[in-house]
């Protein structure tokens, strides 16, 4: 089924750009590659700034992440606040917190400015537990200490009691791809052209070789190993949503911090119930859409399932997303990724500081997200799980009968609830017959 942001928004038409058939180069001020979220913002305000630039997206606009989002603009990222001051500091948590609060409002701002439809609704949002000893309490100081207000109470409109509850005012939510059909009128794209490999300033395509003075790599989950080595530094996450009619309205965002939470936000007719989260290419208990409907019997009885999507995340160790110079090595390649399930808050953050870096301007939060950072204690521990995932895919791999992953070599996973071979190791994602689902693959299944 499609997801309710495509079934309200079934083509969004760019300026698009058509691709002759004979190769050749063309040099642009910047390319970048993914046409997401993140992308297309981020060609949006290096536009606005003066550039030459163009997006090369695989599929169509939207067609990832984007398309599968809950679309909720928050600063709000589960027990995030508490965690981050632990296990990065003070500094870098405040930056995290008032870097997301500024994409909050500027997407205000830009959505107001330019009479943008797209169901823009201010929220609350809120953390709630179904358990004591939560860590609620915990967040909520953590919180404040970083400069983001905080109430309490909230929860009384779930189907359930819970046992505590914070609350984040000034919080937002949105139709994605109406918002992204708005700007992407703006923008040059080229669709249906899959990047395969950049070299310095060269973009090889399927079909066509571009030039830029600088690159910016948008594709949720970064297509070049080398350098920056990111299949290290992040995995990748499945989590499942249901558009269900039939439902008592809610009117606040929230986000079950449980392990097996549950989340819930109202979409105009339809109410969103998702949850279900776990390691993609792994299959745990309490995940998959199994579970979320189970969730909806259980809870509303009387619903109708309308409309259900998956998402996938790139979960970075340090629970910091990457953005800025994809490596030292390469100071005109830069990269966003590690959204860590809240992308649409983020891409606004990765935009607004990659705008800023590429025209030459000091960003103030660009050092927090910058993926040349070191947190090895805050990482480490995610780091070896990773590590030694992957090494045990790579392994089964050269030994097993199953199909290989296109990436790296790693054993991939039959997916029976998805109809789709999964990899554990890095999270690319294949239909039965070998086409590309999720990257970080670029080269379909070989039989």
């Amino acid at each position: 089924m499609e997801s309710l942001w495509r079934q309200q928004t079934k083509e969004i038409q760019g300026n698009l750009k058509r691709l002759n058939k004979k190769p050749d180069r063309i040099t642009w001020d910047v390319i970048v590659i993914g046409a997401g979220m993140a992308g297309m913002l981020t060609a949006f305000y290096l536009k606005e700034s003066g550039k030459k630039v163009l997006v090369l997206e695989a599929k169509t606009i939207g067609s990832g992440q984007t398309e599968r989002t809950t679309a909720k603009i928050t600063s709000q990222h589960g027990i995030k606040y508490s965690t981050l001051i632990k296990n990065v500091g003070m500094e870098n948590a405040r930056g995290y917190a008032m870097a997301n609060e500024k994409a909050i409002r500027e997407y205000a701002r830009l959505i107001k400015g330019r009479d943008i439809a797209c169901d823009f609704e201010w929220k609350n949002s809120y953390l709630y537990s179904l358990r004591e000893n939560n860590n609620l309490e915990e967040e909520r100081k953590a919180a404040l200490s970083v400069g983001i207000d905080v109430v309490s109470g909230g929860g009384g409109e779930l189907p359930f009691p819970i046992k505590d509850s914070i609350g984040f005012p000034g919080q937002a939510q949105f139709s994605p791809l109406k918002f992204l059909k708005s700007i992407a009128a703006e923008l040059s794209v080229i669709e249906h052209c899959r990047v395969l490999e950049i070299k310095e300033h060269v973009v090889f395509t399927e079909r066509k070789v571009f030039t830029a003075e600088t690159i910016v790599v948008a594709t949720h989950y970064p297509i070049m190993d080398m350098p920056g080595y990111y299949f290290l530094r992040q995995h990748q996450e499945r989590s499942y949503v249901l558009a269900l009619s039939g439902c008592k309205k809610v009117d606040g965002m929230y986000y079950g911090v449980d392990r097996d939470g549950l989340s819930f936000r109202q979409a105009g007719e339809y109410l969103l119930l998702s949850g279900g989260v776990h390691r993609t290419g792994e299959s745990v208990k309490n995940c998959g859409y199994g579970y979320l409907e189970k969730m909806a019997q259980q809870y509303y009885p009387d619903s109708r399932i309308e409309a259900r999507w998956a998402a996938q995340d790139c979960m970075p160790h340090d629970g910091i997303p990457f953005i800025g110079k994809y490596s030292v090595f390469t100071p005109d390649i830069y990269v966003i990724t590690g959204f860590q399930k809240w992308g649409m808050t983020m891409s606004m953050v990765a935009a607004l500081i990659l705008r800023d870096e590429i025209c030459g301007e000091e960003n103030p939060y660009g050092k927090v997200f910058s993926p040349q950072r070191l947190h090895v204690r805050a990482g480490f521990t995610n780091l070896m799980k990773d590590v030694f995932t992957s090494m045990k895919g790579i392994i089964k791999g050269n030994i097993s009968e199953k199909p290989q992953c296109a990436h790296m070599g790693c054993e991939l996973i039959w997916n029976e609830e998805e109809n789709s071979w999964d990899c554990p190791c890095h999270g690319s994602r294949f239909t039965k017959d070998g086409e590309i689902l999720d990257n970080p693959a670029v080269k379909e299944i070989e039989e």
